[in-house]
């Protein structure tokens, strides 16, 4: 009997360090005393050491007093690390610097309008992965779809994640073949195929897990969201930001470091954050950031007048969206006081790289009332608006959103006037939306622009064939001369006589040539 005694004693003792293993292996905190992860693990970890010595004997149950404590001495550094106390230290984490928008912005060109929206790039994703047979039954796609610049682009990536446990075991050795890049601009889809695959990922599971191979690495940093990326030649990595505590014990978390680790090999680098390679568009978290921003602007003054007062307290809006400048992706939210009323009284823009962040002041619609707005000009279809961008149009700031169906197909574009919501225009197309906005047709803008820079030709000759075409709204001929094989194109705003031409009438043209085709600036009818 006291055989089994001990040999239960024994079992007891050994759990300890057992637990305090898998507890570690699980939820993985950082071995750090600002890590408030750390203090609840350490806490758990002695109350079950008392508890399994009070099983030996009774008295032990006066060690309850060390993790007692220790809870009281983390109550306290919490307490003494909030706003209340460090109010100016809290809003002085991120720094604004008022800027001009239309110096800072510039004007939009309609064909780098970003035009796919986060859950645009899931449905297209998930469309193309069920093309791809052999895969699809092995691999899901990551819902992680983050927005950087590519190739001089707008994209979304994300990779392909196992479809499961026992997925998981037949394919570890290979890997994972593939990510996928979302045009942001046309929509378009690419399946891209590695050289490499990736083997340390979220899905992957023991050591390849990405934040068990990064914990094991860098035991003592605290990480928290880790985004996946790709450098300029299309290799994936995991971007980790390294967190310390700025303020107090445990409070004003901001990035120090940042650790990449190679997708592929698991090889991981840590950088200071002025020498992370500049490929990387994602250092600072988009919600820290909004965190940070909502300090600067609600404790200037002071944690009471945060509360009662409320003089010149400002707030962020509701959403967020991304902007992408000069290679750098910038978070886009509005500023507006704590009133509540449906109005910004500027925005601003951060540059998720740098942490680099200007305020536009300048009265606007809140976002969300320029969405209603939006969807009240087509009521009738039901549809739904994205969170809108805010893009320079005819030098004025303009909120651009996609108007979507119940099946979340992009069906129209809406822009609305930031400064006067209930100037809304909607269009089928990009450019359709922009010329009707502006009053202008801005495709023959561009080919006026074209034709300054090109050589103008003249030619006249009889017509032998002529067809219409309707292009994002607007009427093209295409017609062909006896004189010529080549094919000239015709913008219905060159001449109100286009829709009068027929076959063996003569004319005069002058036109440029760009790209094998011949665009007319101008159109006589001979008589």
């Amino acid at each position: 009997m006291k055989k089994q005694v001990h040999f239960a004693k024994i079992l007891a003792l050994l759990s300890i360090p057992l637990v305090a293993f898998i507890l570690w292996y699980i939820f993985l905190p950082a071995f750090n005393l600002h890590s408030f992860g750390f203090w609840i693990y350490l806490l758990v970890n002695l109350i079950y050491i008392v508890t399994i010595l009070i099983t030996f004997n009774k008295k032990y149950y006066k060690l309850y007093m060390i993790p007692a404590i220790l809870m009281a001495l983390f109550i306290v550094l919490k307490i003494f690390s909030a706003t209340i106390f460090h109010s100016t230290r809290y809003a002085n984490l991120i720094e604004k610097e008022n800027s001009s928008f239309e110096e800072d912005i510039k004007e939009a060109s309609f064909e780098q309008v970003p035009t796919v929206d986060r859950d645009t790039a899931q449905r297209l994703g998930s469309r193309k992965m069920g093309e791809m047979l052999e895969l699809v039954s092995q691999y899901n796609v990551s819902d992680a779809y983050t927005q950087i610049n590519f190739d001089d682009k707008s994209v979304r990536v994300t990779p392909l994640e196992y479809n499961g446990f026992l997925k998981w075991i037949s394919n570890r050795n290979k890997g994972i073949p593939n990510y996928i890049i979302v045009d942001m601009i046309d929509g378009k889809v690419e399946l891209k195929k590695l050289e490499n695959n990736i083997k340390y990922s979220k899905s992957d599971k023991f050591s390849r897990d990405i934040y068990r191979h990064l914990r094991k690495n860098y035991p003592t940093d605290m990480f928290f969201e880790i985004s996946f990326e790709i450098d300029e030649e299309g290799i994936p990595y995991w971007v980790a930001p390294v967190y310390h505590n700025t303020i107090g014990w445990f409070g004003g978390s901001d990035v120090k470091e940042v650790i990449l680790t190679n997708a592929a090999n698991g090889e991981t680098t840590k950088y200071n954050i002025k020498d992370v390679p500049k490929w990387v568009d994602r250092i600072y978290d988009a919600d820290e950031i909004i965190k940070q921003l909502n300090w600067n602007g609600g404790l200037q003054l002071g944690f009471l007048n945060s509360l009662f007062a409320q003089k010149g307290v400002l707030r962020t809006t509701e959403g967020y969206n991304y902007l992408a400048i000069d290679d750098d992706v910038y978070l886009y939210t509005g500023m507006t006081s704590v009133g509540a009323d449906e109005s910004n009284v500027g925005f601003v823009l951060v540059n998720l790289r740098t942490k680099d962040t200007k305020f536009y002041k300048m009265s606007s619609a809140e976002e969300f009332s320029a969405m209603e707005s939006a969807e009240g000009a087509v009521q009738e279809k039901g549809y739904k608006s994205t969170f809108p961008i805010l893009l320079n149009i005819d030098n004025k700031p303009t909120y651009f959103m996609s108007l979507k169906d119940e099946a979340g197909l992009v069906k129209m574009y809406a822009l609305v006037d930031a400064q006067n919501y209930q100037r809304v225009s909607i269009g089928t197309t990009v450019s359709n939306v922009v010329s009707t906005h502006i009053g202008r047709d801005i495709s023959n803008i561009k080919a006026e622009e074209d034709a300054k820079s090109a050589e103008l030709l003249n030619t006249k000759g009889k017509i032998i064939s002529i067809q219409s075409v309707v292009i994002d709204g607007n009427t093209h001929y295409y017609f062909i001369l006896d004189n010529s094989n080549k094919i000239y194109i015709a913008n219905i705003k060159i001449s109100e006589k286009l829709p009068f031409i027929e076959v063996n009438d003569e004319v005069n043209i002058e036109y440029y040539e760009k790209n094998t085709l011949n665009q007319v600036m101008k159109l006589e009818i001979v008589k």
